[in-house]
């Protein structure tokens, strides 16, 4: 069943400006915006549907939405003032139209326990769907806590847990080059890979962003849901279908097997820096440590790195590293698959060939086969070749993904409650040790390739 009617609570909010009416512009655009939904923005500022639209078309504007679906978006958009922790204010909100509704908490992650518990006295009708933004909790507890409060007010399936990171089409991507191709799935295992990379590297600060920041931290903030999600997927075992049910049974069962660090490898398997004064493209950039609204004892890391193992058959033995961190020097999102080295090389070929490395870029989408073949001059020297292919592009921008399959009821790409909560439990105990101190806290300049490696550590 679609909803005839979306709901946005924090109308006015960053999120709400900087991708969701961009993102219901582009589905205008692109003729997938369902006729006659009514979009209902609320926020506590005081305007009207005049005054609400104003903003909304500055939003367009600076987006580079068309014209005409800019327009198609604003004559269906309609504003009421509200505070989202009053009840009253909040059946006003619900009273704007009738049928199933998809209700958006584009606000802050606080208020969300509230929010929901207000719906559930309030009742939703039959269809409808609730949308909540990371980060789903601080921690195991508040995820359990704030799963009971969401599925008080609408079934699981209806619940859109948003991690905008994994677009469509680069979860087929991935189902795609692992399920469709025989030459990779029978060497996808322990029997042939050593070891599992997944780097989010970003050449950015905090860009306004301190406040929320501060208190989350890169590992928080990147590894607990969106590197996790990209591990179950890379490890996964095959979905009989692409339902939503059977792939995220199949990432669930990736995440209940994945074993944290014990409280004696947390500094082998952990690390945590901040970065110091530096450059980047931009030019100077002071310490994290003193920008507005960062408070230093907080001690919060803006590079985090951890190291995983999997229990289960396929991949025992595999560490999977993740690491997430910002104001490096290039920005580098993916995922690199290290084969073992070749058992024996026959006598006559020279060189020391390095093992096989296959790289899945995200966004874009890219895939890059590193092997190593006879050289062009004498054929007898080894060197490295490198075989690269750019996927599948985006049919549509990260948001208007998730406002699509929102609209549509379709949770394929939403973080289920037991996925939420496996992330938490795998992340709890390596924050727990980090706010102990049991690991130290590290620095790195601003426009650097991040903390220097230590001994015996494989390179990045």
């Amino acid at each position: 069943m679609t909803v005839s009617r979306l709901v946005v609570l924090g109308a006015t909010g960053d999120l709400t400006r900087r991708y969701l009416l961009p993102g219901l512009a582009r589905l205008a655009a692109t003729g997938r915006l369902p006729a006659g939904l009514a979009v209902v923005a609320s926020a506590v500022d005081d305007l009207d549907d005049a005054g609400y639209r104003a903003i909304a078309q500055e939003s367009l504007t600076a987006a580079g939405a068309e014209p005409e679906a800019a327009a198609m978006l604003l004559g269906s958009l309609g504003y009421v003032r509200a505070d989202v922790t009053a009840e009253a204010d909040l059946r006003a909100v619900l009273s704007r139209g009738h049928g199933p509704v998809a209700v958006y908490l584009a606000l802050p992650h606080t208020l969300a326990g509230t929010v929901c518990a207000h719906l559930a006295t309030i009742g939703l009708p039959e269809g409808s769907q609730l949308v909540v933004e990371k980060p789903f909790g601080d921690g195991i507890e508040s995820a359990r806590e704030l799963n009971r409060a969401v599925t008080a007010v609408v079934p699981e399936r209806n619940v859109f847990r948003v991690d905008h990171f994994l677009a469509k089409n680069t979860v087929l991507n991935v189902i795609g080059l692992r399920f469709a191709n025989r030459v990779f799935e029978p060497v996808w295992s322990n029997r042939d890979v050593e070891a599992v990379d997944i780097v989010f590297d970003e050449p950015l600060g905090l860009e306004g962003r301190a406040g929320y920041y501060d208190k989350a931290g890169a590992l928080r903030d990147m590894v607990q849901n969106h590197l996790l999600q990209v591990l179950a997927l890379v490890a996964m075992e095959p979905p009989p279908t692409l339902g939503e049910a059977d792939l995220r049974d199949r990432k669930a069962d990736v995440l209940r097997s994945v074993r944290a660090p014990s409280a004696e490898d947390m500094t082998r398997l952990t690390r945590r820096a901040r970065w110091s004064a530096g450059n980047l493209e931009d030019g100077p950039v002071p310490a994290y440590a003193e920008h507005d609204g960062v408070d230093p004892g907080r001690g919060t890391e803006t590079y985090a790195e951890v190291s995983y193992r999997i229990d289960s058959w396929r991949w025992s033995g595999v560490p999977f590293r993740l690491r997430s961190g910002k104001a490096l020097a290039v920005r580098r999102r993916e995922a690199v698959i290290h084969f073992r080295p070749v058992p024996h090389l026959p006598t006559g070929l020279r060189g020391r060939p390095s093992p096989s490395r296959l790289r899945l870029g995200f966004g874009p989408d890219t895939l890059r086969l590193e092997i190593e073949v006879n050289g062009p001059g004498d054929p007898f020297e080894l060197e490295r070749a490198v075989l690269e292919q750019e996927l599948c592009p985006g049919y549509l921008p990260a948001y208007a993904q998730v406002l699509e399959a929102v609209l549509e009821g379709d949770p394929l790409l939403s973080v289920r409650a037991d996925e939420a909560e496996e992330g938490w439990r795998v992340v709890e105990p390596v924050l727990d040790a980090w706010r102990r101190g049991d690991v130290p806290l590290e620095e790195y300049p601003a426009g650097s390739a991040g903390p220097t490696a230590r001994p015996g550590d494989r390179p990045w």
